[in-house]
């Protein structure tokens, strides 16, 4: 294993000489090399990579898309944790405006009550002003019925008191009229 390394550095040592004797373009910007050596070093290269740098490797690729599935799972617990906050934001606004409503109707009932109430207490009090007017109107009515009977009563038994004093003194009369015959005949 220890040949390894050092294999790995010799091939990189050449990768660089075949650098260096490539034709240099542009003040040694770019360099031409041949392609085909530069791919058999960079294959040797990956060929006497120890097996820890390729399990090294794999498992890199393995955390990579463990932590690519962490992000997706937490974007959806993050997405349905909002989804499910809405719900209940919009859940609660309803709740907040059925709340607002049942007030609303409980106060308009409150209110139609209360008239009612003020309607029916003064429609008794108009009732009962307008009973108290009949019971009045009732009562001179009756006063005046039983001052017209009385007054009838007393003008009958004056005539009759009359016809009766007219009764008497016609009876006194003839009374006197038989005596006074009686006393002359005899």
């Amino acid at each position: 294993m220890a040949s390894q390394p050092s294999n790995i550095y010799s091939l990189l040592s050449e990768l660089e000489a075949v650098l260096d004797k490539g034709f240099p373009l542009l003040s040694n910007y770019l360099v031409v090399v041949k392609r085909d050596t530069v791919e058999s070093l960079v294959d040797s290269i990956y060929a006497s990579l120890p097996t820890e740098v390729q399990n090294a490797k794999s498992l890199l690729k393995h955390c990579d898309e463990m932590q690519m599935e962490a992000k997706q799972r937490a974007q959806k617990m993050i997405t349905d944790a909002q989804s499910e906050a809405s719900k209940l934001l919009s859940e609660s606004v309803l709740l907040q405006e059925v709340q607002r409503k049942a007030k609303e109707f409980q106060e308009q009932v409150i209110a139609d009550c209360e008239e009612l109430k003020r309607k029916a207490m003064e429609e008794a009090d108009a009732i009962r002003i307008q009973a108290r007017e009949e019971v009045n109107r009732t009562k001179e009515g009756a006063s005046v019925y039983a001052e017209n009977v009385l007054a009838n009563l007393e003008q009958n038994l004056n005539q009759l008191q009359q016809i009766v004093k007219s009764g008497q003194v016609q009876l006194e009369r003839q009374r006197s009229s038989i005596d006074g015959n009686n006393y002359v005949e005899m």
